[in-house]
C-alpha cells in the first residue's frame, strides 16, 4: 500500500512576532494530517517554514511511524552550514536532489516535484501574489491536490 504523502510550502522569512503562532498552527495541521492517515512527509528544506515542518516531523517520527523526505533544489544545498539543517537532514529517510546546479528553475522544479508526489499540500501563506509559495499553491490547485492553508 502506498503511503499517503504530504508536503509543505511556505515563506522563508516571517515576522518574528509570527514565528511561534505559525509553528503552533503548523503542528496542528501536521497532527490533522496524521489523523487523516498521512505518514510520508516531504520538505524542500528551505529556511523558515520548511525547516519548522521538518523539525516537527522529526519530533513525531518515532511515535507515529512517519517518514521524512528532503527535496533539495540543487546539489550544493546539502553543504548548508546551518546546524539545524544538518541535524534534520540526517534524520531523513530519503534525500532527493532536483538539479545539479543552483539556477532560476531549480526551486520551481523542486516545488513541482513535491506537489506531484503528494496527496496533500500544507501551505503557510501571507497573501503575497508572487513568489514560490504563491506559485506552489496555484500549482497544487491546477493539479487537483488537497490544499490546507495556514494564513499568517
Amino acid at each position: 500500500m502506498t503511503p499517503k504523502t504530504c508536503c509543505i510550502t511556505g515563506h522563508r522569512k516571517l515576522d518574528p512576532s509570527k514565528t511561534e503562532p505559525t509553528k503552533e498552527a503548523l503542528r496542528n495541521a501536521i497532527m490533522k494530517a496524521i489523523e487523516d492517515g498521512y505518514t510520508h512527509f516531504i520538505s524542500g528544506f528551505a529556511d523558515g517554514v520548511d525547516l519548522y515542518f521538518a523539525a516537527i516531523i522529526v519530533e513525531l517520527k518515532e511515535e507515529y511511524n512517519l517518514s521524512l523526505e528532503a527535496a533539495l533544489p540543487y546539489r550544493n544545498r546539502i553543504n548548508c552550514k546551518n546546524a539545524e539543517f544538518k541535524r534534520l537532514l540526517s534524520q531523513c529517510n530519503a534525500v532527493g536532489v532536483h538539479s545539479e546546479t543552483s539556477n532560476k528553475s531549480c526551486y520551481l522544479n523542486r516545488n513541482c516535484f513535491m506537489v506531484n508526489a503528494s496527496d496533500l499540500v500544507i501551505a503557510v501563506y501571507d497573501g503575497r501574489e508572487k513568489g514560490g509559495t504563491a506559485f506552489t499553491i496555484n500549482y497544487a490547485h491546477v493539479m487537483g491536490k488537497e490544499l490546507r492553508v495556514i494564513h499568517i
